[in-house]
């Protein structure tokens, strides 16, 4: 099954059908170490910190500032999406506004997302006004789904992969020509060269666990997650179960790890950087700000790789949360902004 024959045996190396261990293909190095959570991105890119080092320690507060006056201090901001600059399926009413008002300031902005449903020109045309004016290009769009294909495609050498999400959050993989089959379309004796978690719609989620935890466990194959999100906002104060409470699941189960490629990993936070770096030379990482609504991915990844971090308590994280989160998680934001509209 799969590139050079060979598996992924959880925590091991890459096996062949007869079941002697081998070194894996030079190519394929990279992935396993990922898999198994020792390599990866992390450590690659300038300004980039450990996991441990990105922590903040007890006692190091963040500052409460009015977004409108934090975000003179930067040149450079990254947006979440989810809880920051969208609602539910819909983009909060005072983006446009709050765009306009940045850009005339003369600041450059992206979006680094977890949304693996969509590719990034269908994210892009979210952000429009009621003129029909286009906010983001889909190179402002800085998503997980984009940097999953690039792994599955580059790094894995992937020609057949299951996924579980969407029709939608395929398109990306067919376009760089894999062949990609929803979990709904398998059969006992299917094989992929590798497995895409991407959203946590279009499928039943009972089925779907107990089909990928028995492939993996009889063929263990390079399975990538594109949203480690536990949880999104939903409106209402409400949220829904994310993808990443599958993968956590399916982990628990097989005792491996999965590749992740979303926040809080560091690609995408190099992503992002090195396409702000083209238009602002010599730009440090702790001259971007990272705006998001969730400690463990935004502001966690964003601290790891140098970023200032404002945490925005418009989403997943209520006002009420935040300090026992932080107490819990060990986690600190830089700042505490009640909403990027204040």
């Amino acid at each position: 099954m799969g590139a050079d024959n060979r598996y992924m045996a959880p925590g091991f190396g890459w096996m062949p059908k007869n079941g002697h261990l081998r070194d894996p293909p030079a190519k394929h190095r990279q992935v396993q170490d990922r898999q198994r959570g020792t390599g990866g991105f992390r450590g690659t890119v300038r300004g980039m910190k450990t996991r441990e080092a990105g922590k903040s320690q007890p006692g190091q507060r963040p500052q409460h500032r009015s977004f409108e006056d934090l975000s003179d201090d930067f040149p450079v901001i990254f947006f979440d999406a989810y809880g920051v600059l969208v609602e539910a399926a819909s983009m909060m009413t005072p983006v446009p506004e709050l765009l306009d008002r940045l850009r005339a300031a003369g600041k450059d902005i992206y979006v680094v997302t977890n949304d693996a449903s969509r590719p990034p020109e269908a994210i892009a045309r979210r952000y429009r006004d009621g003129e029909g004016r286009q906010l983001f290009g889909p190179e402002r769009i800085i998503s997980s789904g984009a940097i999953a294909t690039e792994i599955l495609a580059e790094e894995i050498g992937a020609k057949k992969v299951g996924f579980l999400g969407p029709p939608a959050s395929a398109e990306m993989m067919v376009q760089a020509g894999m062949e990609a089959l929803p979990v709904s379309e398998w059969s006992a004796d299917t094989e992929f060269d590798a497995l895409a978690l991407l959203d946590d719609e279009g499928f039943e989620w009972r089925e779907a666990i107990n089909r990928v935890a028995n492939l993996l466990r009889e063929h263990p194959i390079p399975t990538v997650v594109a949203n480690g999100d536990l949880a999104y906002p939903v409106g209402g104060g409400g949220i829904a179960a994310a993808i990443g409470t599958v993968a956590n699941a399916l982990e628990g189960i097989l005792d491996t790890r999965f590749i992740r490629c979303a926040k809080p990993d560091a690609a995408m936070f190099s992503r992002a950087f090195l396409r702000a770096e083209r238009d602002h030379r010599g730009l440090q990482p702790g001259d971007v700000l990272m705006v998001g609504d969730t400690l463990q991915t935004d502001i966690q990844g964003g601290r790891d790789f140098g970023l200032k971090t404002a945490l925005v308590c418009s989403g997943h994280t209520q006002s009420e949360r935040v300090e026992p989160l932080m107490e819990a998680l060990g986690i600190y934001p830089d700042f505490l902004c009640d909403s990027v509209f204040t």
